[in-house]
């Protein structure tokens, strides 16, 4: 999570959209970053609104809007599972050594994930309880170039991203069973997604 205090912005890291690389790239403009643990560095929507936003008011100031980054959910899972394919993580419970892209997702449809394929959900990242989207501005992994130049016109600055934490490289094959069961069970993910297509998603 990043703070641009004067210019009313907090960026929310959703995992695995390439929130690390625009950390990189905007830290000396930002007011605070939250960097760990975990939890606090990718703060959804749903915690900044309960546990954060107060912390941010000003009565001089209107308030501050929240802005995010969304990926296709079916890639979005193959980062994860790539990501915990890497040697570091050899051994741990959170690895996917020795574990198929489809085993990975099937795990992850279950109700009890098992801790490698426990990576939260999207929609819910962004969010209320109610399925209704709780960030100001949505955008596009696929359309990265047009979040980047949303934040270029927002805090004045030009933005070069450089890749970071990136997953190694591996072709990935879901079967068509278990992609639509994971369209069924996390429909939202998809209808949100859906909805980027046409362009970044906004409320004021």
């Amino acid at each position: 999570m990043m703070i641009f205090y004067r210019e009313r912005l907090a960026f929310l890291a959703v995992p695995k959209t390439g929130t690390s690389a625009l950390e990189r790239a905007l830290g000396s403009k930002a007011s605070a970053i939250f960097r760990d643990p975990p939890g606090i560095k990718h703060t959804n929507a749903r915690r900044f609104e309960s546990k954060y936003r107060k912390l941010f008011d000003h009565k001089d100031y209107p308030p501050i809007e929240t802005m995010a980054v969304m990926r296709e959910p079916v890639e979005w899972l193959g980062s994860w599972y790539r990501y915990r394919q890497r040697p570091a993580l050899s051994g741990h419970v959170n690895s996917t050594e020795g574990v198929s892209f489809d085993s990975f997702v099937e795990s992850y449809l279950k109700p009890n994930q098992p801790p490698y394929a426990n990576v939260g959900s999207q929609a819910r990242f962004v969010t209320d309880n109610g399925g209704n989207l709780l960030v100001n501005h949505l955008f596009s992994y696929e359309d990265l170039p047009i979040a980047t130049g949303f934040l270029e016109r927002r805090l004045n600055c030009s933005i070069s991203l450089k890749p970071v934490n990136e997953s190694p490289k591996r072709e990935i094959n879901l079967s068509k069973e278990l992609e639509q069961e994971f369209h069924r069970i996390y429909a939202l993910d998809f209808e949100i997604y859906k909805a980027l297509q046409d362009g970044p998603l906004s409320i004021s």
